[in-house]
């Protein structure tokens, strides 16, 4: 009895750590094909004379299609399950990545990068899902933070891997080289549920009745994530989309330079997504509650946030690049405890759907700061931006703060309730 026992732990913790290692690729492969197009952009902008309020516009075609997606997304997975929707989601996204090679034209652009944000967003309510379904509550955050790392480490990879194909081959082969790398995800993907079932039941608190979607809107938890994202997405997003333009215009980077540099901002996100886990995670196993735990850690690093408004007063192009990595890494602090209060919150069978309201949220506002940015760039500088996401953060807190008092289970309360 002994020997099964130990037996089923070790196959256990075997399907989760294997688990992890595909979120964190799927993750990674997901955003080296979101950064193609950002680490692309100097060489494409100049073939096909892009201006800034144009390459705004194409970006705001990926964000528009990103955010509405997310709820509808989130609510497919929860009833596809998590298997078949995250293989959904990385085939469309893939093919989406590979088609950019034959774009020619702002519109065209645009209509690749609609498709794409179509595709991508699935990642994340597919992956804080699977934590949900695996992973116990002590361990989830530093979870969710490993899939943080992924997407971390595919915008690491995507300045070097993507200026040495444009310099060995061209900016097409970028995309369908990306593109590539999801097929070959989903052949692993398919193989891992083969060989595991379920090895994770949740807790009976955490097992309820589906809801209507439109039931999740009734509760005020729901709004102060969405809200929440509302306010704080933009941040991470313009690190994401507009670092390799502002080095190259503001800071004079060649595409080389550029390569050579602009992989850091991303390593320290990296960093902060394991520090954000690992922190509130250890304060929990240590006797904190949930509710503090989360809390304290987002409220430490939101506390030091507005250090990147620094960026455009320093001289030094690597004092620069030092203060939007510290930036980086306390958003991703922050991000990796926000994004596990679905699972802390809902049950494993809703977090999908809670995460897609809250992504949608956050997506939506980031769609409209990418127009916002175009235009404040061209016009004036990069300033007011800096400015704005050095302040965001601090906001959003005292949103969740407010609107979630007690980071706890809620759903069986207010069934009981009604």
């Amino acid at each position: 009895m002994l020997m099964m026992i130990g037996h089923k732990i070790n196959m256990m913790e075997r399907s989760r750590r294997e688990l992890l290692a595909l979120l964190f690729s799927a993750a990674a492969i997901n955003y080296l094909d979101r950064q193609a197009l950002s680490v692309s952009a100097p060489v494409i902008r100049q073939q096909y004379s892009i201006n800034s309020i144009e390459y705004a516009q194409i970006l705001f075609a990926f964000m528009l299609a990103y955010a509405f997606m997310h709820p509808v997304a989130g609510r497919i997975i929860d009833r596809l399950g998590t298997p078949m929707g995250f293989s959904l989601a990385v085939i469309w996204w893939s093919l989406a990545c590979a088609a950019h090679a034959f774009a020619t034209t702002v519109l065209s652009f645009g209509l690749f990068r609609f498709l794409l944000g179509v595709g991508e967003a699935g990642l994340l309510p597919a992956s804080v899902k699977a934590i949900s379904e695996w992973f116990p509550k002590q361990e989830r955050a530093f979870a969710v933070g490993i899939v943080n790392v992924g997407i971390g480490v595919g915008a690491i990879i995507a300045p070097p891997l993507i200026t040495t194909l444009i310099l060995a081959f061209n900016w097409q082969a970028a995309f369908l080289i990306s593109g590539a790398l999801g097929v070959i995800w989903l052949g692993a993907w398919t193989l891992f549920h083969r060989r595991y079932r379920l090895e994770y039941l949740p807790p009976a608190e955490e097992i309820s009745v589906p809801i209507p979607w439109r039931a999740l809107l009734t509760y005020r938890e729901v709004w102060g994530l969405m809200i929440a994202r509302l306010i704080s997405d933009s941040a991470w997003y313009f690190y994401l989309f507009w670092l390799p333009e502002y080095l190259n215009r503001e800071r004079g980077f060649s595409i080389r330079q550029i390569g050579a540099s602009a992989w850091i901002p991303y390593l320290t996100a990296c960093l902060g997504s394991l520090v954000g886990g690992f922190l509130s995670d250890r304060l929990i196993r240590s006797g904190w509650s949930v509710n503090s735990a989360r809390k304290t850690v987002m409220a430490a690093s939101a506390l030091l946030m507005p250090t990147a408004i620094l960026t455009v007063y320093v001289w030094d192009p690597l004092q620069a690049i030092a203060l939007i990595s510290l930036a980086t890494f306390l958003i991703q602090v922050w991000a990796t405890n926000l994004f596990t209060l679905p699972a802390d919150l809902f049950p494993s069978q809703l977090v999908a759907s809670v995460y897609g309201l809250s992504g949608f949220a956050g997506s939506l506002s980031a769609m409209i700061f990418m127009l916002a940015i175009g235009a404040v760039v061209e016009t004036f500088s990069y300033a007011p931006i800096f400015t704005s996401v050095g302040l965001m953060h601090l906001v959003a807190t005292s949103i969740v703060f407010a609107l979630i008092p007690e980071i706890k289970f809620v759903l069986q309360e207010k069934e009981r309730i009604s």
